[in-house]
C-alpha cells in the first residue's frame, strides 16, 4: 500500500515542486550514490534526493530514514506525512533548535531563521511552506511534539533501521547522541527486578528463580550499583547459581566474588560449594574476591560498567534474545577495528556464532590478511572458507581453499616450517573437511566446474592426510563424490 502522503507528491507536480524547493526533498531523485541495504533485511525504497547527494529511504514500507552521501543515516521519521511535517515546518535552514527549547522559543528560532532564507533565497516561504501543507493535508502540530517525533525516531535508528553499504559492508555513521549504550539496554530488565527484590517483592525472587538470563542481568546490575544491605538478595542469587550449576559459569563466578567481599563466616560453606573449594575460611573469602576482581575493571559504578568488554554485553544481548542489537554492535565495533588479530577473531567468531556469515567474512578476511607463518594463514583461510560458503558465496569460498593450500604447500609451494606434518595433524583434516563441504555445496548451486575442481582437490587430499583423519571422513567424502558423479558431463 502506498504512502498518501508520497502518492501526492509522485501525482502531483506542483506539490512535488514546492517539496524540492524549498524544503529539498525532491522526488525526481529517488536514488542513492551507491548500493545500500538495511542491515535488518527489511525492504528499502529510494522515494527523494536532497540537493547534496543525500536519499531518503522508505523502510519496510513505512518509516524514513534520511542517508547523506557522506555515509551518515538517521531515521527521520515514522511515516513520510511525519517526515514532510518536519522537513517543511522545521526546515534544515534552521540550526540552532533543540528539545531544550519550548515552544515560544522554537517559534522564534524558526522565525529567525526564515527571514534569512526569505532574504537569501525563498523570498515567497511563506506561500510556499501554506501551499504544501495545504496541499498535502499536514496537521499543524506545536513545534515541540514535532521535535520529539524527530528526536524519538532518530534514536530508534539502532538496531532496525541500520544502513550497509552493500559491496563492502560497512554501516553508516549514527551520531553518538542517539546510540544506546548496550550495556544500559541489556541492563535494564535487570536492574528493574534488582530494585524490586530490595524492596520486599516476593514476585521479583520468583522470577529471578526461573529466568537464568534474568538472573545474569540482575547479577551485573548489582555488581555496578552496590548498596549496603544487599547481602541477602546476593546470597539468595549465589544459592540459585550454584544449584543450578548452568553452563554460565561467569554467573556463578560473579556472585560468589558479590558475596565473599562480605568476608561473612556463615557464607563459607555455600562459597566452598560455588568456587569448588577455592575458598575455604571468610578471610581466604574476601582475599579471593579481590583478587578476582582485580582480573576485571574494579568494583563498582559507572565507571567500571563502561570498562566491561563489550562482549559482555554481546554475549549478554544474544541471550535475551536480543539479536539486532548484538549484531549491530557487532558491526560498529568491525567498522571501527583496525589491525587487531584478537579482536578481529572474537568479532568474527561473535557475528558467526550470531549467524551474520556475511559480516563474519568480513572479519575473517581482515584477519588472514594479517597472519605472518604459513601455518597461521592456514589455519584462518579454512575459516574463511567456511564463512564464505555459509554467506553463499562459492566462489569466494574456493579462493580461500586456494589460499589454506598454498599455505601448507599442497600445491608444491615451499613454506616456512611452522606447517611440518600439517598433513598429519588436525589441519589437514580440517581444510579437507572444508573442500568436501564446498564440493557438495557447489554441486547442489548446480556449479559443476567449482564442484568437480573442488573434488579433485579433496581426492588428493585425502590421499595425503593421515589414515583416521580421512576415516574420520569418509561418510562426508563419499557423499562428495557421489554428488559430482551426479553431474552432467562437461561439454565437449
Amino acid at each position: 500500500m502506498t504512502d498518501r502522503v508520497l502518492e501526492l507528491l509522485r501525482t502531483r507536480p506542483d506539490l512535488a515542486e514546492l517539496a524540492a524547493f524549498p524544503f529539498d526533498f525532491d522526488v525526481s531523485r529517488a536514488y542513492h550514490v551507491e548500493p545500500v541495504h538495511l542491515a535488518s533485511g527489511a525492504s528499502l525504497e529510494p522515494i527523494a534526493g536532497d540537493d547534496t547527494g543525500g536519499t531518503y529511504f522508505l523502510c519496510g514500507g513505512t518509516a524514513v530514514l534520511h542517508a547523506s552521501s557522506e555515509g551518515d543515516a538517521v531515521l527521520l521519521a515514522d511515516s513520510v506525512g511525519e517526515a514532510l511535517e518536519i522537513l517543511v515546518r522545521l526546515p534544515g535552514w534552521c540550526e540552532n533548535i533543540s528539545v531544550e527549547l519550548d515552544e515560544e522559543d522554537l517559534l522564534a528560532e524558526v522565525r529567525a531563521s526564515d527571514d534569512q532564507a526569505r532574504e537569501e533565497f525563498a523570498p515567497e516561504l511563506d506561500a510556499q511552506r501554506a501551499a504544501l501543507i495545504s496541499g498535502l493535508g499536514l496537521p499543524e502540530r506545536p513545534l515541540v511534539e514535532l521535535l520529539a517525533l524527530s528526536e524519538s525516531a532518530a534514536r530508534r535508528t539502532d538496531p532496525n533501521y541500520v544502513l550497509l553499504n552493500s559491496s563492502e559492508l560497512c554501516a553508516y555513521r549514527l551520531d553518538n547522541s542517539f546510540r544506546h549504550a548496550l550495556r544500559d539496554v541489556v541492563l535494564a530488565p535487570g536492574r528493574e527486578v534488582l530494585e524490586r527484590m530490595r524492596s520486599g517483592d516476593p514476585g521479583a525472587r520468583q522470577e529471578v528463580a526461573a529466568d537464568p538470563v534474568l538472573r545474569s542481568g540482575v547479577l551485573r546490575a548489582a555488581q555496578y550499583d552496590r548498596r549496603d544491605g544487599d547481602l541477602p538478595l546476593l546470597r539468595f542469587l549465589l544459592e540459585l547459581e550454584d544449584a543450578a550449576r548452568t553452563e554460565w559459569f561467569q554467573d556463578r563466578r560473579l556472585a560468589a566474588v558479590l558475596v565473599a567481599l562480605h568476608g561473612q563466616d556463615a557464607d563459607v560453606p555455600l562459597l566452598r560449594s560455588a568456587t569448588s573449594g577455592q575458598v575455604t575460611d571468610s578471610a581466604g573469602a574476601v582475599e579471593w574476591a579481590r583478587a578476582e576482581e582485580a582480573k576485571r575493571h574494579g568494583r563498582d559504578g559507572a565507571a567500571a560498567a563502561a570498562a566491561e568488554s563489550e562482549f559482555t554485553w554481546i554475549e549478554l544481548a544474544h541471550r535475551q534474545g536480543r539479536l539486532e542489537h548484538a549484531r549491530v554492535a557487532l558491526i560498529r565495533m568491525l567498522d571501527d577495528t583496525g589491525p587487531d588479530e584478537d579482536r578481529l577473531r572474537e568479532l568474527s567468531r561473535a557475528l558467526e556464532r550470531l549467524g551474520d556469515h556475511a559480516q563474519a567474512a568480513r572479519a575473517q578476511f581482515n584477519l588472514l590478511s594479517l597472519q605472518d607463518t604459513a601455518r597461521d594463514r592456514a589455519s584462518e583461510a579454512y575459516v574463511l572458507a567456511r564463512l564464505e560458503r555459509c554467506k553463499g558465496d562459492l566462489a569466494a569460498a574456493g579462493r580461500a581453499l586456494e589460499r589454506a593450500r598454498a599455505a601448507v604447500g599442497a600445491d608444491g609451494t615451499t613454506q616456512d616450517g611452522t606447517v611440518d606434518q600439517w598433513h598429519r595433524r588436525g589441519l589437514g583434516r580440517l581444510i579437507t573437511e572444508q573442500h568436501l563441504e564446498l564440493t557438495l555445496a557447489a554441486a547442489e548451486a548446480g556449479e559443476t566446474e567449482l564442484a568437480r575442481a573442488t573434488m579433485a582437490h579433496a581426492r588428493l587430499l585425502l590421499d595425503t592426510i593421515g589414515k583416521e583423519s580421512a576415516k574420520a571422513l569418509s561418510r562426508l567424502s563419499t557423499q562428495a563424490k557421489w554428488a559430482t558423479a551426479r553431474l552432467r558431463p562437461p561439454r565437449t
